[in-house]
């Protein structure tokens, strides 16, 4: 599968619930696109950050089984904050459910802020890209 990397000559990046590398040595690449806190009719299910970033990974954990590949496939997770929600309390919510939803091997992520996502009432987006081992 992959392997991460957290060397002691950067911060401690554990404790937010990912990873400063994963190395993959062979498989296919699965790039998801990013999920939001919706079901599968489009409707908003969750309000705050923390249930907005459970129901966004456990959209991601839908994606990944539709294609025979598991959450500890993921090595890249690019989480979208919105502006106006980006505080310490939002953060830490999003570590506590990256560390719950990756108890093992976190995969790499970038946090990036934006002004507003495609629809006012999403707080979180996160995108995931997989390396599924290549079998036999």
């Amino acid at each position: 599968m992959h392997i991460s990397v957290n060397p002691d000559s950067v911060f401690n990046s554990l404790q937010y619930g990912f990873s400063q590398a994963v190395l993959t040595k062979e498989g296919k690449h699965l790039f998801l696109s990013g999920q939001v806190a919706t079901d599968k009719d489009q409707n908003t299910i969750a309000t705050g950050m923390k249930e907005q970033t459970r129901v966004c990974l456990e959209n991601i954990e839908k994606v990944l089984l539709a294609t025979q590949a598991k959450k500890e496939h993921i090595a890249m997770l690019r989480i979208y904050i919105k502006e106006d929600a980006n505080n310490p309390e939002n953060q830490l919510e999003i570590s506590e459910a990256l560390k719950t939803f990756f108890n093992t091997n976190p995969p790499a992520s970038s946090w990036v802020v934006v002004t507003g996502l495609a629809l006012p009432e999403w707080l979180i987006e996160i995108e995931a890209q997989a390396v599924i081992p290549a079998v036999g």
